[in-house]
């Protein structure tokens, strides 16, 4: 059974502190520590349904707010600082999880700011990046110079991303990933966008969504946890 959120309070060096949620079963296999994105935080629902989720498939989630966020403000928070907080969330997650693997990531921003901390320097003891939605590029314009410090990155990726995706284009994103050689898997969820939201002509849900978006990734962690 997983355990209620509970509130951590995860201090940045030089930025003060901001909060989280650890989500947690008893006995957790691996733990996500999950950034969110630009325009909503870590008690949006779907970072909310994506914490359930990996709880009720035996992995933890620390959820966390970047600077900016937990200040009200609206502006994203500069890179140096975004990094500093995920790599101070990773820090947070390794501390009250001490021996369970560490995978991090998130939605959109919050994915490519941990992207670009463990470029800058590896995440101590994390073992992969998960990218719910990465952000390649601004919608219609694209280009992916945003995807640039990957080629940095030494652990397994993991990049989720709906087919219909205005923020990556699949005609760069798979080339790009495939660039990316080895460490970087894509997995496709067709029909779906940028919030994982599907047209109803399809005929499913975006809970049906949620769940292959969830099962991949929990799957994901358990393989890279071994490897």
């Amino acid at each position: 059974m997983a355990s209620a959120p509970q509130p951590v309070a995860i201090e940045i060096e030089g930025r003060g502190r901001v909060s989280g949620l650890l989500q947690s079963p008893r006995e957790p296999r691996a733990c996500l520590v999950l950034a969110h994105g630009a325009g909503a935080g870590m008690k949006h629902p779907f970072m909310t349904a994506v914490a359930e989720g990996l709880a009720s498939r035996g992995i933890a989630t620390l959820r966390y707010q970047f600077p900016y966020m937990e200040r009200g403000a609206k502006r994203p928070d500069p890179p140096a600082v975004a990094q500093g907080a995920v790599r101070a969330a990773a820090a947070e997650a390794a501390r009250r999880l001490a021996g369970v693997p560490l995978f991090a990531g998130g939605k959109s921003f919050g994915g490519r700011m941990s992207s670009q901390a463990q470029a800058a320097a590896p995440l101590a003891g994390v073992r992969g990046l998960a990218f719910l939605g990465f952000p390649l590029h601004a919608p219609g314009k694209a280009s992916d110079e945003r995807g640039a410090h990957l080629f940095d990155v030494r652990i397994p990726m993991l990049f989720i991303q709906g087919s219909r995706d205005e923020f990556a284009y699949l005609s760069l994103l798979q080339p790009f990933v495939s660039r990316l050689g080895a460490p970087a898997l894509l997995k496709l969820i067709d029909d779906a966008d940028h919030s994982f939201h599907v047209p109803a002509r399809t005929g499913r849900s975006d809970a049906e969504v949620r769940e292959e978006m969830l099962d991949a990734l929990a799957g994901w962690m358990d393989s890279a946890a071994l490897g």
